[in-house]
């Protein structure tokens, strides 16, 4: 996911896809980044958790920019990691445009995206009460698989309880 540059006329102290044991941003913060192949993209700066990996979907909360890996059940605003952002350390998370998140074995290209038991992954199966609102499949999972399918993010969120 490297090759992201500024949108706007803004300097990062830290590239999109570089985890850092150091902060380097406020925590929250939100920037606009582009891409050749993915265009114009924006991510909030957060802190990170054990197994995050590329890709992790995760839920964040907004009282102190902790993340949760995402798990079938949770409440909250939706990101995906652009690193390996462990415990202890700060990175960028994708919140909208176009990127990459971890996705079951199935997954379909144009699918609606779900929250799933396996924890920061998502699914195109239908749960209720785990439907990720502003978060859309735009391809199948990758072949040889990565575990990775692009998506298309619209400042997601999920409201357990609450269905498509």
């Amino acid at each position: 996911m490297a090759d992201w540059t500024p949108a706007d006329n803004i300097l990062i102290g830290q590239n999109i896809d570089e985890t850092s044991t150091t902060q380097k941003h406020v925590l929250g913060d939100i920037v606009k980044m582009k891409h050749a192949t993915y265009g114009v993209g924006e991510f909030i700066y957060l802190k990170g958790l054990d197994t995050t990996a590329v890709g992790s979907v995760v839920t964040y909360n907004s009282d102190d920019y902790s993340t949760t890996l995402a798990v079938a059940n949770a409440v909250g605003p939706v990101a995906t990691s652009m690193s390996a952002n462990v415990t202890d350390s700060y990175g960028w998370y994708q919140i909208g445009g176009k990127g990459v998140a971890k996705v079951l074995a199935s997954f379909a290209d144009n699918a609606d995206c779900y929250l799933t038991a396996t924890a920061g992954s998502i699914d195109d199966a239908d749960v209720a009460g785990d439907y990720i609102r502003g978060m859309k499949g735009a391809s199948a999972i990758d072949t040889p698989s990565t575990g990775l399918a692009e998506v298309e993010l619209w400042r997601p969120q999920v409201a357990d309880g609450k269905d498509n």
